[in-house]
């Protein structure tokens, strides 16, 4: 059994003193330096001398050299996982180091000295930003990776109650837990999804029921997304009173049906790539060659005729449709 923690488990009292740098000033890195800071927190910002150190600056903050984010009591590299080992970040023993995944320590990709902590949004970057000025907070996953001081889990929990994240609660995972489910929903959960949206498209083909409709009907209509929403926000149980009896039996008295098809298998090898670090090996190998078989991959299943193909749909139907000039409506 997990732990949870609260807002009423952290004390900003913890940092009193304490300067925190926030290095890279994108999806996640600009909303936590803005949430610390509206915190009360005294934030630096960290990056190359781009546009988002010039960003950082027109928000307010201190933007400095990566290299200086070194010198502060807390650290949060926000930066994408294969970066973080090159960026030559060098804490102090008594500083505390904070990554927003996993990955990077699960996979002995970064050990910094010090303490070391994982507080990662279970919400896309803009998201947290979001979430925090509408009041409402996000869940986040959180854990002491290595407590030199005996002060990580204190200061952990500050900066995640500032950040936004204790609000809905934090569920307590370790860095590698984190990574391990984070990696398997993008390649075990996603791939068997499409396989089964794809299966789903074929029987519906046959049936002669036109791709336009099929796709607005999983996708586009938004239908799918806001019973996801309904399970999030009541629950299964309550969500099912939404349906219709005709619904209900439908989908209670068909499972079971695919039981005999083997998916646990296939997840359970691809599982043994990501616990093995060979999949983190295999990347390694594919981000230094320059990323070329993703180009190719990108290019087959997310290529231009995909695009140009939902592009049409979308200008047909959905909040764009009004914007559409089609002949003798069609």
């Amino acid at each position: 059994m997990t732990g949870f923690f609260y807002e009423h488990d952290a004390d900003l009292a913890a940092l009193d003193g304490q300067r925190v740098a926030v290095v890279g000033y994108g999806n996640q890195g600009r909303p936590w330096a803005l949430n610390l800071r509206d915190s009360g927190l005294p934030v630096s910002v960290h990056v190359r001398a781009d546009q988002t150190r010039e960003q950082a600056i027109a928000d307010g903050f201190e933007a400095g050299a990566i290299a200086d984010a070194s010198s502060a009591d807390v650290i949060c590299v926000l930066i994408p996982d294969d970066s973080i080992p090159g960026l030559g970040l060098a804490p102090r023993p008594d500083s505390l180091t904070i990554v927003a995944s996993g990955y990077t320590l699960a996979f002995d990709r970064f050990t910094p000295e010090g303490d070391i902590a994982m507080i990662a949004p279970r919400m896309l970057g803009p998201e947290v930003r979001r979430c925090y000025e509408e009041g409402v907070g996000f869940i986040t996953a959180v854990g002491v990776h290595h407590d030199a001081t005996g002060t990580a889990e204190a200061r952990m929990l500050a900066v995640a109650q500032a950040v936004g994240g204790l609000k809905q609660g934090a569920i307590v995972m370790t860095p590698r837990q984190e990574a391990v489910l984070d990696l398997a929903v993008e390649q075990l959960l996603s791939p068997v999804l499409t396989h089964v949206n794809t299966s789903f498209v074929m029987v519906m083909l046959e049936l002669g029921i036109p791709l336009e409709a099929i796709t607005t009907e999983l996708f586009y209509s938004g239908e799918v997304e806001r019973n996801y929403r309904l399970l999030r926000e009541e629950g299964f149980v309550a969500q099912l009173d939404h349906h219709s009896p005709a619904s209900q039996y439908g989908q209670l008295s068909r499972r079971g049906r695919f039981d005999n098809v083997d998916v646990t298998t296939t997840m359970q090898e691809l599982a043994e790539d990501i616990t093995s670090g060979r999949f983190a090996d295999e990347w390694d190998a594919e981000s230094a060659a320059g990323a070329p078989r993703l180009a190719e991959l990108r290019d087959q299943h997310a290529g231009e005729l995909i695009k140009a193909v939902e592009d049409d749909l979308r200008a047909k139907l959905g909040p764009s449709a009004g914007s559409a000039s089609l002949p003798g409506g069609r």
